[in-house]
């Protein structure tokens, strides 16, 4: 099965949001055995979604829309398709129902402008979306399928995930693809390569090399008939590569460093504070995006000068004789907030953010602290390239992930 997806809206072309959707669906395409042929950005205009849609008609089996498909007059997904295929949406009335029953459970009254959201074609089914007004549509005719979703991905996720994944996997037949990421940090992408150099170069699995935020990726890519087959390629290389670079090793997948804290400090029943200076709260933002943090995250501070990290509880003496940045007080920190929040762990990081030098330090120098539960302390220093976000993202990623490796053993 071949397929485009079409990502609408004019504020995408406008570059007021960033198009998230496209890649997130790209990436679950194959493991359904779909093969992507497209991407395209389409604004809000009818002839040219029109035109859009029969195109990718002639050349694909199946089109994956999100955007348009609000209450306003922007919102022109649905006509288009109606267009496409010559015929006229009416309103069905179980789907203005289930959307009147939507508002009034919000406690809303329901403007007469979203009844438009419960047009249907004959073509066309409703996809439930619980998590918003806008029903998506899947529309079958002549082989072809269309699935329209909403645009916020807070709506598109579980819509997908749900009932659009679910449906197409009954559909697609052919070959699968299945992938498997191994993500490290402490060792160069070349000393990465060297360690694992056997591995390259095969068409079955493929494995890939990169070198992200939050350190070196591996990724290795099996194509075969079903799953079990694809995942028994795959299992003996990703054995073998977590031998070699087990001490680096950090996550999988989708694992994000301060997801991959949580899992392991829930596992392990332990609590966590911070303290940074450099990065500007971002380790502590990271951290609470994971849902449910509250349980094992206690707090952070983030001191942008000596006196703020000595209210925290940091000894002036040690900022006096070694400096703000230093590893002296990034492991001061680090035990300071552990005490004053009665965390079982503690992290400490301080560095030179910029734009110019600290203490006759450079830009992108930075120091990490980690005072574990039996108060084993863990040190590193980091150097950094001389730009403010790549700093913040790097220094708190290197934190999380170091932190990672010791609560992995």
């Amino acid at each position: 099965m071949q397929a485009e997806i079409f990502s609408i809206g004019t504020e995408l072309l406008m570059g007021e949001l960033l198009d998230t959707n496209a890649g997130w669906l790209a990436a679950r395409l194959p493991a359904l055995g779909i093969q992507l042929q497209g991407v395209s950005l389409i604004g809000d205009s009818l002839p040219m979604l029109t035109e859009g849609f029969r195109r990718a008609l002639q050349r694909s089996d199946l089109i994956l829309t999100t955007g348009g498909l609000g209450p306003t007059q922007d919102d022109l997904t649905r006509e288009a398709i109606a267009a496409t295929l010559n015929e006229t949406p009416t309103v069905d009335p179980e789907g203005l129902s289930t959307l009147q029953q939507n508002f009034q459970q919000r406690g809303r009254d329901m403007p007469a402008a979203n009844i438009k959201q419960a047009h249907l074609i004959p073509s066309a089914q409703f996809v439930p979306n619980p998590q918003g007004t806008a029903p998506g549509w899947w529309v079958e005719r002549d082989g072809k399928i269309i699935v329209a979703m909403p645009g916020p991905p807070a709506e598109t996720h579980p819509m997908w995930e749900n009932h659009v994944a679910p449906r197409l996997r009954q559909l697609a037949t052919g070959e699968i693809t299945l992938t498997r990421a191994i993500k490290t940090m402490g060792l160069s992408e070349a000393a990465v390569d060297e360690t694992i150099a056997e591995f390259f170069g095969r068409d079955n699995p493929y494995l890939g090399i990169y070198s992200k935020a939050d350190g070196i990726h591996l990724r290795m890519i099996a194509r075969a008939r079903d799953t079990t087959t694809a995942q028994a390629l795959i299992t003996p290389v990703e054995e073998a590569i977590v031998t070699r670079l087990a001490p680096y090793v950090w996550g999988y997948d989708t694992d994000t460093p301060e997801q991959a804290v949580g899992a392991l400090l829930t596992a392990q029943s332990l609590t966590l504070a911070t303290m940074e200076c450099c990065t500007g709260g971002y380790l502590v933002n990271s951290l609470t995006e994971v849902p449910h943090s509250a349980t094992y995250y206690q707090g952070g501070a983030v001191v942008h000068s000596p006196t703020t990290a000595i209210a925290h509880g940091v000894p002036a003496a040690v900022l006096q004789q070694y400096g703000v940045v230093s590893q002296e007080s990034a492991t001061a920190m680090a035990q300071a907030i552990r005490a004053q929040l009665g965390a079982d762990i503690g992290i400490g990081v301080t560095g030179v953010l910029g734009p110019g030098t600290m203490e006759a330090k450079p830009v992108g120098l930075a120091y990490v602290a980690i005072v574990m539960a039996n108060h084993a302390v863990h040190t590193q220093e980091i150097r950094v390239p001389a730009r403010r976000v790549t700093i913040k993202r790097r220094v708190s990623n290197t934190a999380l992930i170091e932190l990672c490796k010791l609560l992995r053993g």
